[in-house]
């Protein structure tokens, strides 16, 4: 592997990855779907939470194990296309 394609991270690892999205009833379940589809030891109860001010918003950690940089890659690009995720990071 070359140095410029070296990856900090290393394999597997637990990675947090924040999801933000509109206050919506079916956001919190088609986000974790995605995340037990990329992930499939993925915990639920390790999942936090936290609405916006006024609760228009809610952001969504997830933990999940990182096994590879295409399947981030593909998570990430998964949760962006979503109808109801505003941001991921």
């Amino acid at each position: 592997m070359t140095e410029d394609k070296k990856s900090l991270i290393e394999y597997p690892s637990e990675f947090p990855i924040k999801v933000m999205g509109k206050s919506n009833p079916e956001y919190l379940p088609a986000i974790l779907h995605i995340a037990r589809q990329f992930d499939p030891t993925f915990d639920e109860s390790k999942v936090e939470q936290r609405p916006s001010k006024d609760g228009n918003y809610l952001g969504i950690t997830l933990p999940i194990t990182a096994t590879s940089r295409e399947q981030l890659d593909e998570l990430y690009r998964t949760l962006s296309t979503h109808p109801l995720v505003s941001v991921v990071l």
